[in-house]
Parts: C-alpha cells; structure tokens; sequence
C-alpha cells in the first residue's frame, strides 16, 4: 500500500471537529437552549494546550473529563478553534475554555450520535472558516429546513471508521 500524501486522516479529524463546532453553534444560535430532547457530552482532554479549568477539576480530572450541555450552562460562546462554557460544579459557577483538538468524544445521546476522535496535538487541523461561506451555508440549510419539515427523520446512527484507518 501506498503513503498516504494527502493526509486523509487529518481531514476527516477536521471534518468531525466541524461538525461538534456547528452543533454548539445551533445551540448558541438558539440562545443557548438545545432544541427538544438533544443534550451534548463532551469529553476532553484536561492536560492539553489552551484548556482551561480550575486548578480542583485539573487536579481532579488530571487527563480527561466529561461535561454534559443539558439544561444548565451558560454564557456559552464559540469560536473557530475552541468554546466555552459556565458550568456549575458544587454549586459554584466556574468557567471553562475548551480548545476543539482537545476533545475525545462528543456524544449526543437523544438521537444516538457518537464522534470520536484521534488523539492529534497539531492545533492547526481545523479548517479556516469563510463567513461569507457560513452564511450561505445557514441559508440554505433554512430552505432545505423548511422543505423537509414534514418528512419523517431517520434515527441517528454511529459511523465507525475503523475499517478506513491505517493499521
């Protein structure tokens, strides 16, 4: 077999990080409520660049944690490398920054989707974004919107892509 040149691998990993980004960018859209029953776990990685936590959860959670975006999160915001997000823990209000590449898993468990993705410590994996491009995008995913709304959905699915990945 053949070296892959092109870097397959990494495109993909870019792809699913976008698809995490749009859905907490529909989530934002929509005044941080998620629509219906849909809620958000994402596991992260706590020791990786640009992650930041509480000094506690770090030493808590010294390589990985898990946050769920259900009913109570605030002042969500997200950017094109990363997001962020007021959680309460014990209580107490605490802000985290979460960088994109840090994340493992991103699970929405009301439709049964699952992403996970390949341990990569190159921050430069995701795609630079267009606005011009987002906007025409969110366009015409409102007319298609509007066009399918009466059809009957098909339940979410998980893709596994091992079958794909250099052994």
């Amino acid at each position: 077999m053949s070296e892959d040149l092109i870097r397959y691998d990494r495109m993909v990993e870019a792809a699913k990080r976008s698809v995490v980004r749009q859905a907490l960018r529909e989530a934002l859209d929509r005044g941080g409520v998620l629509p219906g029953e849909h809620h958000f776990y994402v596991t992260f990685r706590t020791d990786a660049d640009g992650v930041e936590i509480p000094d506690y959860l770090r030493a808590k959670y010294p390589s990985e944690m898990t946050i769920v975006l259900q009913y109570q999160f605030y002042d969500l915001t997200v950017e094109a490398e990363r997001f962020g997000v007021t959680l309460s823990f014990g209580g107490v209000l605490r802000r985290l920054e979460i960088p994109f590449v840090s994340i493992v898993t991103f699970a929405d468990p009301s439709v049964n989707f699952v992403l996970q993705f390949q341990p990569d410590d190159l921050a430069e994996i995701l795609p630079e974004e267009d606005e011009e491009e987002m906007v025409e995008i969110a366009e015409t995913a409102d007319i298609t919107a509007d066009a399918e709304e009466d059809a009957p959905r098909p339940t979410g699915t998980v893709v596994a892509l091992d079958a794909f990945r250099k052994k």
